[in-house]
């Protein structure tokens, strides 16, 4: 017997030792994938006051800040605000920090504009010191209306000298009537002075009139065991200064009929669970006819992950509470899933996946998903009229409507009847894929466009 077991001893040991040596090779080759961040370069201090940004405050439509940059040590600096209907002027206070990234320090700064006046137009400047931005101009909500629209996109993360900034001023050129902007993360390539100077860059003439919502994505975060989200993170999208729950950079905004629940899904499971209270205590308390939650990964992948924490998390509350439109980011792709009344009508709620990043993924064709769309960029407008949803997705290079859908309520039924119409399933579905020949991963998702092709025939041609 012992003769028997002494060669399986010996091929077990050899087993066990090309198992060790695979795995080892294998974590060797992921480690910079799990772990590296790149090397942050050192940029000249920006001696007078820049990259100002606009963005929401701490309760509702009504209230604004301002967060800017100016010199690497504090200075006395406020915000000079003029109506110009009124021709009311303030000078309100700004509080400063001064941040130390890994090559440099600055000097950030935040005003808060509580005093606001519905349906004005005013005027700003910040100043540091002796020194002065230019004048940039915002309005506030016209609460006599119960109409209003604003634009999503998702993922960014353009390469320095990228052209997002055009296609976000055309966009905006074409949907004039937008009044914010919402970012479903990642909106910034890597947590390192470049890829901010780029971030800016991408927000110019945009970020100083429309107020920005950017919610956080994983190339926030620092990679390692325990990911790291930055101090200039909050510093820079300053709402979450004054509403982020034990370091979840959560925040909800009140808009007209409208609420806008932002979570922050790169964070560990012990994070999630105390936004999962925080959610539900924010939709039980809320009163607003339209529910919106943001976040950064799509509870339902269409890479073929599962997600299955995040939806465990968070999907339940989605039907329990009914939020009306789920916008996610993250999967560098267009996608929309649609959910169904027991006889197979479209209601809701309505998840969308989007991007308008230079980076286009492979993904899945999952059958729950009523359209795709890859190889391109895209950005959608989210309006909100009377008992009236609409969302439509446009192409980011040419403007073209790419999707478009209404959820429309019924009174009379408590606002739970939520019928979805598509208007988009006309439009043909962009699957525009050129396969590297030497790639096998491209060869099996040309494999797997041509599968889905056949499978809906209807989709793509008209």
């Amino acid at each position: 017997m012992q003769q028997i077991f002494e060669p399986m001893k010996k091929w077990l040991r050899y087993g066990l030792l090309l198992l060790v040596v695979a795995l080892t090779a294998w974590v060797a080759m992921r480690w910079s994938v799990w772990f590296g961040n790149p090397e942050e370069l050192a940029v000249e201090p920006l001696m007078t006051p820049a990259h100002v940004l606009l963005t929401f405050g701490d309760s509702d439509e009504s209230s604004r800040n301002v967060s800017w940059q100016c010199d690497t040590v504090l200075r006395p600096s406020h915000l000079e605000l003029v109506c110009v209907e009124d021709s009311d002027t303030a000078s309100i206070e700004a509080k400063g920090e001064v941040f130390a990234s890994r090559k440099g320090k600055a000097a950030y700064y935040v005003a808060r504009l509580r005093q606001l006046k519905p349906d004005r137009h005013y005027r700003y400047c910040v100043v540091s010191g002796n020194d002065r931005s230019p004048w940039h101009e915002f309005r506030t909500y016209a609460q006599s209306r119960d109409r209003f629209s604003f634009l999503f996109v998702g993922d960014v993360q353009d390469t320095i000298g990228g052209i997002a900034n055009r296609l976000l001023l055309e966009a905006w050129a074409h949907h004039p009537e937008v009044e914010f902007l919402v970012c479903g993360g990642d909106l910034t390539e890597r947590p390192a002075n470049q890829y901010w100077a780029e971030t800016f860059r991408t927000l110019d003439s945009i970020g100083q009139a429309l107020p920005v919502l950017n919610v956080t994505g994983n190339h926030d975060y620092f990679k390692g065991i325990i990911q790291r989200l930055e101090r200039r993170f909050p510093l820079v999208f300053s709402y979450f200064l004054d509403s982020k729950v034990d370091d979840n950079m959560v925040y909800t905004l009140r808009y007209g009929d409208a609420q806008l629940f932002v979570l922050d899904s790169n964070r560990e499971f012990f994070y999630l669970w105390s936004q999962r209270q925080w959610l539900k205590e924010q939709l039980e308390q809320s009163q607003a006819k339209w529910k919106i939650l943001v976040l950064h990964h799509p509870l339902y992948s269409i890479k073929g992950k599962n997600n299955a924490i995040l939806r465990w998390m968070f999907d339940d509350f989605v039907n329990q509470y009914g939020v009306d439109l789920v916008l996610q980011g993250h999967e560098h792709a267009y996608a929309r899933m649609t959910g169904h009344f027991k006889n197979g009508a479209l209601e809701a709620p309505v998840y969308t996946v989007s991007h308008c990043s230079p980076k286009n993924y492979r993904i899945h064709f999952d059958e729950r998903f009523d359209k795709f769309g890859i190889s391109s960029r895209y950005y959608q407008t989210v309006t909100v009229y009377g008992d009236t949803l609409a969302m439509a997705a446009y192409d980011a290079n040419t403007h073209a409507l790419y999707d478009s859908l209404l959820i429309v309520m019924d009174p009379d039924k408590n606002f739970s009847w939520r019928p979805v119409r598509d208007l988009g399933q006309d439009i043909p579905e962009n699957l525009d894929f050129t396969p590297d020949p030497t790639n096998k991963k491209d060869a099996k998702f040309a494999k797997r466009i041509e599968e889905y092709v056949n499978l809906h025939p209807e989709r793509i041609k008209r």
